[in-house]
């Protein structure tokens, strides 16, 4: 394992591949959350330009969220054309880290330009039922009829710290495969990043 030096061990984490919560396969419930635009979104499956989403839990303070913010706005403006658009979800309880809060949120999806929706999950109903436990978790759903089913989980790339180091574009590769009709090489990897803050 890599030691990431300049950032605090209190926030390294690793996902366990198995958690509770859906699995590669798995049909997944709807949901809808509000929007920093103070609008509701859910996944849309009525939408013929819609073949799935880029789910992503993450949130303002985590440094590792953080780091990959540029790495999601750029996947978002990648897939979304190809019918796999973000959706970032905020899952923490705010009453922990403040940054986190709805309003904070609005502040840093202006700042950064965001060109997705950012949610926030307030009752954190939507991270229990996926499983996710890090900041940033991915996961990739795609739409099979009406139904969202899905396809990957896990981390973005295999490089959380640096950029240049990426050896292996996880969402990107199972993106491809779904679209090119071939099996996803790795459907499940390890989340790395800060733990969700479950409210107490």
């Amino acid at each position: 394992m890599k030691k990431l030096l300049f950032l605090p061990i209190l926030f390294f984490g690793l996902s366990l591949i198995g958690q509770a919560g859906y699995q590669p396969g798995d049909k997944v419930n709807n949901f809808s959350l509000m929007n920093v635009d103070g609008k509701m979104v859910t996944m849309n499956a009525s939408d013929s330009d819609i073949e799935g989403y880029i789910l992503i839990f993450t949130c303002n303070h985590c440094p590792y969220s953080v780091l990959y913010e540029d790495r999601i706005i750029e996947l978002d403006k990648k897939f979304k054309g190809q019918g796999y658009p973000v959706l970032a979800i905020n899952p923490n309880d705010p009453k922990q880290y403040e940054d986190d809060s709805f309003e904070h949120m609005k502040v840093r999806a202006d700042e950064k330009g965001f060109t997705f929706p950012y949610l926030v999950d307030e009752t954190q109903s939507v991270a229990s039922a996926f499983g996710a436990t890090r900041t940033p978790h991915v996961f990739l759903v795609q739409k099979v009829g009406s139904d969202f089913v899905l396809q990957y989980m896990g981390a973005i790339d295999d490089s959380a710290r640096d950029e240049e180091a990426i050896e292996e574009l996880y969402v990107e590769n199972a993106i491809n495969a779904l679209k090119n009709g071939q099996k996803i090489k790795e459907n499940s990897t390890k989340a790395i990043g800060c733990s969700i803050k479950w409210k107490k």
